[in-house]
């Protein structure tokens, strides 16, 4: 029950509750009708995005009562009271305490699905802010590690697991996926936060380098090593190394490499003293270094001393339900980088975020965040009457959101309902067609024919 077009409806009055619930489904919500307020709470839980709904006069528990139980567990979720006109009183107490509307019996259904739509629009408002904030939280460098999709909370679950054990990590992912942040992330939440996190892109820098900056040299080890230098690996020590690329470690480095996997020393160049040190490898690749055909010279030895634990990072692609909140924190955050407003998102910059394949990943969609802001996407501009002045005031996954629920529902309207035109019009899988009409509370019967005059019937006559 996630979706902030859910609805919990209660009512003792079966007849009442059966119409008010066929009202509002025909708007396009899921309801959850209850005939006791007991019964509605023991269904309500802490992840409850929807909207409640109740009637006053109810028997053991009323809706007034309902509302404190339902205020002590989320103070954010809007209630709407249903009230006989004895009731205002006890409704108009209820607002001042925070219920969010009252609506008085009998009503037209279009101030019921008015009302909730409102409040629905508000639990979407909040919960988009919570997750602003958590993802600002969760913020680290130019890549933070934000997402609501199952995959992104099971990446966060298994990095909180493995974060304050010492075990070395090997990182998948395509370019710009953030295994740097889930590197950085591991250090962060461990206890060797207090220690370096020590990065280094092994496919950067030449063999000749290289090995100098992961050793360390003494003075004179080599032509130009006027001075000592302390290697990457030593100055890691107490806390986190990241070896980003290393499927580009020359071969013999990482002969070299294994040994202090397996030894936890080091010798710097131009000496024959042995270091001990105290590190986490965290190493990132590019490619499945299991599969031979893409591991190419990187030693095998090497890549199952690494592989003791291996977080995968999905690319964007496969978790597009997580583009609004990206582009959402990236515009914002640019905003404020160059000073600026964010724009209104136009159809043809919603296309795009929901179209493109994104082989950049979030680096790319970062960068065309700041691009948009900046006004420099020919088609980021706002055009007329593609979205509403007074969506200008909402965050912009908010906005994003929207609008992409009004582009579905045109679509459908386009083609009569028809599932099959209307997904190869928008461009999308069946499937994610179908998620986003759960997401957004779209009933595509609603666009084949459904008579508009049956939404005006009275409830609660």
């Amino acid at each position: 029950m996630s979706d902030v077009s859910s609805v919990f409806l209660i009512d003792d009055d079966k007849d009442l509750l059966k119409a008010a619930k066929q009202t509002l489904e025909l708007a396009g919500f899921y309801v959850f009708a209850f005939p006791s307020a007991a019964d509605a709470l023991g269904a309500l839980d802490a992840g409850f995005a929807g909207v409640v709904v109740s009637d006053i006069r109810m028997p053991q528990m009323d809706g007034q009562q309902l509302f404190s139980r339902v205020k002590e567990q989320d103070a954010d979720l809007p209630v709407i009271l249903v009230t006989g006109h004895g009731d205002i009183p006890m409704a108009v107490k209820a607002i001042q305490d925070g219920a969010y509307d009252f609506i008085t019996k009998p009503f037209a259904t279009d101030r019921l699905v008015q009302s909730v739509r409102r409040a629905a629009e508000k639990r979407r408002l909040v919960l988009e802010n919570r997750a602003l904030r958590i993802a600002a939280e969760q913020a680290q460098g130019d890549l933070p590690l934000i997402g609501q999709t199952p995959a992104m909370e099971r990446l966060r679950r298994t990095l909180r697991q493995i974060a304050d054990t010492d075990v070395d990590v090997l990182v998948t992912g395509e370019t710009g996926s953030g295994k740097e942040v889930v590197a950085s992330l591991l250090h962060r939440w461990s206890r060797r936060a207090a220690g370096n996190f020590v990065a280094l892109n092994c496919g950067a820098l030449p063999e000749t380098v290289i090995e100098s900056e992961l050793f360390g040299h003494e003075p004179g080890a080599f032509t130009g090593a006027q001075k000592k230098r302390v290697g990457r690996i030593e100055h890691a020590s107490a806390g986190t190394l990241f070896l980003d690329e290393i499927e580009s470690m020359p071969p013999a480095i990482q002969v070299q490499m294994l040994r202090v996997l397996e030894m936890r020393e080091v010798t710097p160049l131009g000496t024959n003293e042995v270091r001990p040190v105290d590190l986490r490898v965290v190493a990132a690749a590019k490619v499945d270094l299991g599969d031979p055909r893409q591991r190419g010279d990187f030693r095998e030895d090497l890549y199952y001393r690494l592989n003791v634990v291996t977080i995968s990072i999905p690319p964007l692609r496969d978790r597009c339900d997580d583009i609004p909140l990206l582009f959402g924190y990236f515009a914002e955050r640019a905003a404020s980088r160059f000073k600026r407003d964010v724009p209104a998102i136009s159809a043809a910059v919603h296309r795009h975020l929901q179209s493109h394949d994104w082989p950049g990943n979030v680096r790319e969609l970062s960068h065309f965040a700041e691009r948009f802001v900046l006004g420099l996407e020919s088609s980021a501009g706002p055009k007329p009457n593609e979205i509403p002045s007074a969506d200008a005031t909402l965050p912009l996954p908010v906005r994003v959101e929207r609008y992409e629920a009004d582009l579905i529902r045109e679509t459908l309207a386009q083609n009569g309902g028809d599932v099959r035109r209307t997904i190869e019009a928008l461009g999308i899988p069946r499937k994610t067609f179908y998620d986003k009409l759960q997401r957004h509370g779209i009933v595509r019967g609603d666009f084949a024919g459904l008579d508009g005059d049956d939404r005006r019937t009275p409830v609660g006559e």
